[in-house]
């Protein structure tokens, strides 16, 4: 009688291949388990990603079978998660304000947080039509730029990072939506050089203390650049104050996305280096503080 060998990283439930997308779907939930808190959820976005179709015809065709090439690639990208690397890096793409980005490790995974500064510029812009030179401080992918450039049809933008491969990832979102004439992308430290002063200014700079960086798990996959804000996290919000308050236009507007505990001391630091502006503190759907705006008079 012929014995089995076994390992002991043996799995019996890799013996058995799903025939199903509803098999697939409880496969990969149940080896992120331990890896994402949303392991359902991340099964059927990978789903969807693999086989080029939406999260919702996922659901609808739970029947469905997987040709054999696109079970290595599911195979091959559920290795990846399992390791803890970040679903948005192994699609390689990920939404943002309802528009698909590339997204790579050589930048920021793009955070439904980060819609309120984009929502608070779009509404500023629609209403006041004769302000349309902005600067997206600290782009990253480019998805400030974009999704305000997308939304406001006569926008000029320029976007600065002083990462070189940030700018590459970034100038692949512009070409992806046609702006390249209206998003310009500049290598620089915060705000680039430029003839004129800006109409609004938004920018989500590393903002996490170095100590807390030092104790979360997302700062062993995205780029710690663009994460760490120095012993207090305001580091780089401090340059940017400085540097802003001469190069807004009067009654301009400066957007700054902050970490949920720096609210009081991001908006001392702006009334202290913009005694004559009107500073607020604004809050995310989850209730905590995230964005400080600065209204120039």
């Amino acid at each position: 009688m012929s014995r089995i060998f076994r390992s002991q990283a043996f799995d019996p439930d890799n013996l058995a291949m799903p025939a199903s997308l509803e098999g697939w779907i409880d496969k990969i939930r149940d080896q992120l388990a331990q890896a994402s808190e949303t392991a359902g959820l991340d099964a059927q976005v990978l789903l969807a990603r693999v086989l080029g179709r939406s999260r919702a015809w996922v659901l609808a065709h739970p029947d469905a079978e997987i040709s054999p090439e696109k079970i290595v690639e599911l195979e091959q990208k559920l290795a990846r998660l399992v390791s803890g690397e970040p679903l948005p890096y192994v699609l390689g793409k990920w939404e943002f304000y309802g528009l698909d980005f590339v997204v790579t490790p050589a930048v920021l995974i793009p955070r439904p947080e980060t819609e309120l500064l984009v929502e608070e510029a779009l509404d500023w812009l629609k209403g006041h039509p004769t302000c349309r030179l902005a600067c997206d401080a600290g782009t990253g992918s480019g998805c400030i730029a974009v999704a305000l450039a997308v939304n406001i049809p006569d926008l000029l933008v320029l976007a600065s990072d002083i990462s070189s491969a940030a700018l590459e990832v970034a100038e692949r979102n512009v070409e992806r939506y046609g702006l390249s004439g209206r998003v310009h992308l500049v290598q620089a430290d915060l705000l680039p050089e430029f003839s004129r002063s800006f109409d609004l200014i938004c920018a989500n700079l590393p903002y996490i203390p170095t100590k807390t960086l030092e104790e979360l798990q997302v700062a062993k996959w995205e780029p710690r650049a663009a994460l760490d804000g120095g012993p207090d996290g305001l580091d780089q919000i401090r340059r940017l104050l400085e540097r802003a308050r001469t190069r807004l236009t009067p009654g301009g507007l400066l957007l700054v996305e902050i970490e949920a505990g720096q609210g009081a001391s991001a908006a001392a630091l702006a009334q202290e280096r913009m005694p004559a502006a009107v500073v607020k503190i604004l809050a995310d759907l989850a209730g905590m503080d995230r964005l400080l705006k600065i209204q120039m008079q």
